[in-house]
Formats: structure tokens, sequence, C-alpha cells
């Protein structure tokens, strides 16, 4: 399919057909792989990422700490901390990386400014996704302040499962100890413990969800 059925198939319903054909002779049509960093910290913010398949999971780092996993997008999502820094032209403060292979469109924040007058579905998709993703963020600072780490990993663990339509997940207990800012002896004995509860099986290079919410 060319960007234009591509962007028409994602966001039929969303957007004006109009606004879908301005978006396809605007936007870039970027493929990813699982792994590949598609926004890095640090750096400016010349287009916003309109994600067509796969899925990208927002990182914040800390120095000293290491990295934190903030929230995932999925089809059809954008990042609004990214169209914060696209607005304001700033640095970014996050670093976006593909949790499996996909599609993003890359729209030039000059249009996006330009629709914001243009069109009313653009307008309330971008305030649609401030919102979703505040209360992502709300959510994560809930699991950092009054979760447990158990509550933590198995929510991360569901989320994984999610983005990834699938109740494998294809990650190292070093991989998840990593994105939730713990070590690893503390996340291997917390997924042994989710096993023995019945909620996991642990396989040599997989972790099983045996109830996966989707």
């Amino acid at each position: 399919m060319n960007a234009e059925e591509l962007l028409h198939e994602t966001f039929r319903g969303i957007f004006e057909a109009e606004l879908i054909r301005e978006m396809a002779s605007a936007a870039r049509l970027v493929p990813f792989e699982e792994g590949d960093v598609l926004i890095e910290i640090g750096r400016y913010i010349k287009t916003m990422p309109l994600l067509i398949t796969g899925a990208i999971k927002i990182m914040r780092e800390d120095p000293d700490e290491g990295e934190l996993l903030l929230y995932f997008i999925e089809k059809g999502d954008t990042c609004a901390m990214t169209l914060a820094c696209c607005a304001g032209d700033k640095k970014s403060e996050i670093r976006a990386v593909a949790e499996n292979r996909g599609l993003v469109a890359m729209v030039p924040v000059t249009r996006m400014e330009e629709w914001m007058g243009k069109y009313k579905s653009w307008r309330t998709f971008v305030f649609e996704s401030y919102n979703n993703r505040f209360n992502e963020l709300l959510s994560a600072i809930d699991h950092l302040a009054f979760r447990h780490m158990d509550e933590r990993l198995f929510n991360y663990l569901r989320e994984a499962a999610k983005v990834n339509r699938s109740r494998v997940i294809n990650k190292t207990h070093q991989e998840i100890a990593y994105e939730l800012n713990s070590s690893r002896v503390v996340i291997s004995r917390l997924l042994k413990a989710l096993e023995n509860e019945g909620k996991i099986k642990l396989n040599r290079n997989s972790i099983e969800l045996l109830n996966p919410e989707f």
C-alpha cells in the first residue's frame, strides 16, 4: 500500500480524507526494527511520529540511576512528550525505542502547527493524545510511589504482552531489570515468585503470561 492508503487504514474515522491526503504528501514513512532508537535524548525534534504499525517504548534517563520505562505507544498513537518538544522547539527529554518491528509516519512540525488551525479532528487528536499520555505518566508515577516491585513487574509484563499481541515475552531478566530500573537478581527472584503463583511460566529465553488480557 502507498502512504495515503496506510494512513487511511490507520486513521479512518479519526481524520478527514482531506487531512489524510495532506499527511500522505507531507509525511515521511520510516520502517523500524526491534531495538531501533527513533528519538534520542538531547536532540531537537523536527518531526512528529504517527505510529502506523508496531509498538514503541518511551524511556526517561537519569544520569545516575539509568533508564525508566514511561509508557508504550501503539498503532494510531503519537507521543505527547514529542509534541511538547516540537511545539516548544526544545531538545528531546525522552528516548523512543522500537519494541518490535513497525512503521511510523514522521510529520514535519510546521504542518502540525498548520493543521491545528485548519482541522478540528487534528486538534482533538492532539489534545486527546496529551490527555492519554498524561494519564499514563500518572500511572507510572503511582507504580513508582505506591506499588511494590512485584506489582510493577507484573504490570510491565501485561503491558508488554498487550503491545506485542503475544502472551510470550521475549526479553531477558537483565533487559526487564534495566527498563524497570532494578537489578537482575531482584527481577529473577520476583519472576520465580510469579511463576509459583501461577501467573507466568518461565522458559529458557522467554516468559509466558498465562492469563493475558487482550
